[in-house]
């Protein structure tokens, strides 16, 4: 996910607490859809469904996390 900011991933997941909680929710989200469609775990379409929207929420709000503070240390 963002290769274009792996180095950023890997530093904000040590120094920003809120970064790090939001990278495990998509991590936990992106699990349980795969153990869901592969029947490991129970749920119907509708909820992986709705897993699937949460975990793109998700997805964007670590996505402009990563773009504010990357443009940030661009300006300084």
């Amino acid at each position: 996910m963002f290769p274009e900011y792996r180095d950023l991933i890997s530093e904000l997941k040590t120094s920003d607490r809120y970064f790090l909680n939001l990278f495990e929710k998509h991590n936990s989200l992106d699990q349980r859809i795969k153990n869901m469609e592969s029947r490991h775990e129970s749920g119907t379409q509708d909820e992986i469904e709705v897993l699937k929207k949460q975990k793109l929420a998700v997805k964007d709000e670590l996505y402009a996390l990563l773009q504010k503070i990357s443009l940030t240390r661009i300006k300084t």
